[in-house]
């Protein structure tokens, strides 16, 4: 993979769609055999709290659990803003399999060395 794509997730539960689509460009992307790096911040950490990704249906979107799988199956990482859990009392084990806790100079040097950076 030559290529690297990282997209930002700041949405959460409560805006279905703007959480819906990063995972709609990350499938899309994995599926073209690009690297993909999901960052998780804000309200978007609750994404990956166990069950809550299956609340999340938007009307003509694929339901953002599968889409969730796909990019996990396929190799996609997911990466989990540390302050924004403690913020929102989530701890790191009540996060979904796959889910990597990380500060922001991570988050820095996945941006930094992506071909290209989205953010929703």
């Amino acid at each position: 993979m030559a290529e690297k794509l990282v997209i930002m997730v700041t949405h959460g539960p409560e805006d279905a769609e703007l959480a819906t689509i990063p995972f709609v460009m990350a499938g899309a992307a994995v599926a073209s055999d690009v690297e993909v790096v999901m960052g998780f911040q804000g309200d978007g950490v609750r994404l990956l709290v166990p069950g809550a990704a299956e609340k999340v249906v938007v009307p003509d979107f694929a339901p953002l659990a599968g889409l969730l799988d796909s990019v996990r199956e396929f190799g996609g990482k997911l990466l989990v803003c540390g302050p924004c859990i403690k913020n929102r009392d989530i701890p790191a084990e009540g996060l979904i399999e796959g889910a990597e806790v990380v500060a922001a100079a991570r988050f820095i040097a996945e941006i930094t060395s992506a071909t290209n950076s989205l953010v929703y």
